[in-house]
């Protein structure tokens, strides 16, 4: 089995971006944790790369935890840079994300939540179940990609300072590209399953009429492939006026009703659950961020932190 290795590549040109997704459901909980460089939650970066600023300068630390579909913590912290201290270790603010001996990925948070100052200390460990996904290119022509590195995963969720110590199954991808989401690519929306046949799959939908991917991973292998043409979902708009599934599914395999987990102006986040059948989901309009109004408001979901 192909596992993870070293950081990859991060970006320096103004506008560009990379990411490192993951995800945990572990009992009654769920939680997510992003390290961003160039952060695409920010609108500082918004504003500056059109000017060059660098995503460096606007890097970034999301986690949130969910119990039972409410949130119990919200991390977003932006720095001013960001640090590879190894081959294998990326640093922002005081927290990592390490890759270990085996494929392990542990995700450190040492922040505050945002907008209040709260401590919060959590860790994320997965053990890759799955190879490792091949890099994929979203849209034809357009500088974007993404990758599977742990599409499933055994996983440990600690949070210590609210004394909660979890297992089930996780997710880590990657994401980057090289200009601002929003110029060319206008969004996405995409939603992860765990099944109980012990594969994970996929679903990335694109706009433009471009065929959606679909990724399935399995103790084997990790096959993608683009799908015949864009399906038709049932929708709802939420209260931000953002259309979203009503309900997720992998493939021909309904889940449940979506869960909103995170609503606003650009972005959701959902999730269903049905017997061992376990997905998250999530949709950006990437266009609608970048609108003043919009930036303005995410003002108020961000922290700014200082070098630590």
């Amino acid at each position: 089995m192909n596992s993870l290795g070293d950081i990859p590549t991060l970006p320096s040109k103004a506008g560009a971006y990379r990411w490192f997704y993951a995800d945990v459901t572990a009992g009654p909980y769920s939680a997510v944790c992003i390290f961003m460089l160039g952060s695409l939650f920010s609108p500082r970066y918004s504003v500056a790369a059109r000017r060059g600023g660098r995503p460096m300068e606007h890097s970034a630390v999301n986690f949130a935890l969910y119990h039972e579909g409410v949130r119990r913590l919200w991390v977003l912290s932006e720095y001013p840079h960001a640090e590879v201290e190894s081959a294998g270790r990326l640093r922002i603010g005081r927290s990592t994300l390490t890759y270990g001996e085996g494929g392990t990925v542990r995700m450190d948070v040492e922040d505050w939540t945002a907008p209040w100052g709260r401590p919060v200390s959590a860790r994320l460990t997965l053990q890759p179940l799955t190879p490792v996904g091949e890099v994929v290119r979203l849209m034809p022509e357009l500088p974007h990609y993404w990758q599977a590195l742990a599409p499933r995963a055994r996983a440990r969720l600690e949070v210590s300072s609210l004394g909660v110590k979890a297992e089930g199954l996780g997710y880590h991808d990657t994401n980057h590209g090289e200009e601002l989401l929003g110029e060319r690519l206008a969004g996405w929306h995409w939603a992860r399953t765990h099944r109980e046949d012990a594969t994970t799959v996929v679903d990335y939908h694109l706009p433009d009429g471009v065929a959606p991917l679909r990724m399935t991973a399995c103790e084997q292998s990790v096959r993608c492939e683009r799908g015949p043409g864009p399906r038709t979902q049932p929708t709802v708009i939420t209260g931000w006026g953002l259309r979203v599934p009503s309900r997720l599914q992998a493939g021909n395999v309904e889940v449940g009703q979506a869960r909103l987990l995170e609503s606003s102006p650009f972005y959701a986040r959902m999730e269903a659950r049905k017997g061992a059948l376990d997905c998250m989901g999530e949709v950006a309009d990437f266009r609608r961020f970048h609108s003043p109004f919009i930036r303005w408001m995410a003002h108020f979901r961000t922290r700014l932190g200082t070098a630590a």
